[in-house]
């Protein structure tokens, strides 16, 4: 009697076929903001990438790059950005409203709580361990950020961001005048690399 092997399992897609609605939208992003306390980029790559797999992690490096360069918080473009490229201006303020409206009335209330009680000294030096936190999320998601680039062995795209991250981080030179300098360079090797796959 012959053996049958099992059959190879189906990879699962790499993006969601189906795109979020503007409910989907609101309750996403505001699960997002509800999560992050410091930062929220590591949830939001974890909700759009790894959960609801709206984007590839190249999507989403892509996209999230671009909103650095276009006025206001990244995360808040993001979700801008995202909700239109799905659903249109809707889109927008669905995902926008979701971000930005719970952690607004969350703030507005822990407001009125710390003018009574900001002198204590054990809330005090909660704030500090929760400054720390977010500190070690914000550098996960810089590392899962990374990943992509790593695999794909882009190597002068690498350099390009250790040498912004010096420049900035390090030596405090101004950020426009290096994104001036360092983003046309890496659209330039980002379009070479791209025309060589080609």
């Amino acid at each position: 009697m012959l053996s049958q092997s099992p059959p190879a399992p189906v990879p699962a897609p790499a993006t969601n076929p189906v795109p979020p609605g503007l409910i989907a939208l609101f309750a996403a992003f505001a699960k997002i903001s509800l999560s992050g306390f410091g930062g929220v980029l590591v949830f939001a790559r974890r909700a759009i990438v790894d959960e609801h797999r709206w984007m590839t992690a190249e999507e989403f490096n892509e996209t999230y790059a671009l909103c650095h360069f276009l006025p206001g918080p990244n995360v808040v473009n993001l979700s801008v950005v995202f909700g239109s490229r799905f659903r249109g201006v809707a889109g927008s303020v669905a995902a926008f409203a979701g971000l930005v409206g719970p952690p607004m009335a969350l703030v507005t209330l822990l407001a009125a709580l710390y003018a009574h009680f900001g002198e204590v000294d054990a809330l005090r030096r909660s704030l500090a361990g929760v400054s720390c936190a977010a500190a070690g999320l914000l550098l996960s998601a810089v590392f899962r950020m990374m990943v992509p680039l790593l695999k794909k062995r882009e190597i002068l795209l690498l350099l390009v961001m250790a040498a912004v991250f010096i420049a900035i981080g390090w030596l405090r030179l101004p950020l426009p005048r290096v994104l001036l300098l360092a983003a046309p360079i890496s659209i330039a090797i980002s379009s070479a690399a791209r025309r060589d796959a080609a």
